[in-house]
């Protein structure tokens, strides 16, 4: 039913159960939207810290002495020898060597690329939730009919 990638099914003639099971699809959909959204905007906020940090950099800043970070809270002293060249991390435990410009300009370029990538998820998951919500509603109106008929047949007994 909603495997078929455009196939469009009128929700009125589905049974709860198969309305219930599209409604549950589509909130696994949704969370899984949302951790992707989440984790998007916690790669931009890293290239934006990492932007900064790059900014801040001059050249009267060589041989400064400096906490680096190991982990998210343990930190070592150390000093800066370099000020006009960085390493940057660019996954699974590889690091490049770049200048400031050129390292400003990376971060730039994923910065852009993580907010292309936001920009394409949020508009799926407003479809998604709009989905459920009226999934939700078909499924209101078809038990309130299967109540009125339950009470129409108990009417009719008496």
């Amino acid at each position: 039913m909603a495997s078929t990638p455009g196939a469009q099914v009128d929700l009125m003639t589905l049974q709860l159960p198969q309305l219930n099971m599209l409604k549950e699809e589509v909130e696994q959909e949704i969370e899984m939207l949302q951790t992707s959204l989440q984790q998007l905007k916690m790669a931009q906020s890293r290239f934006l810290e990492s932007s900064d940090s790059i900014g801040k950099l001059k050249p009267e800043d060589d041989g400064k002495q400096i906490l680096v970070p190991l982990t998210s809270s343990l930190y070592v002293p150390g000093n800066l020898s370099d000020v006009n060249s960085v390493l940057i991390d660019i996954g699974t435990g590889y690091y490049v060597e770049k200048t400031l410009p050129q390292a400003k300009d990376y971060m730039k370029r994923k910065i852009e690329f993580v907010t292309k990538q936001m920009e394409k998820v949020q508009p799926i998951l407003i479809e998604k939730s709009k989905m459920r919500q009226i999934v939700g509603e078909v499924m209101n109106i078809k038990i309130q009919a299967e109540m009125s008929s339950r009470q129409q047949a108990q009417a009719a007994k008496s």
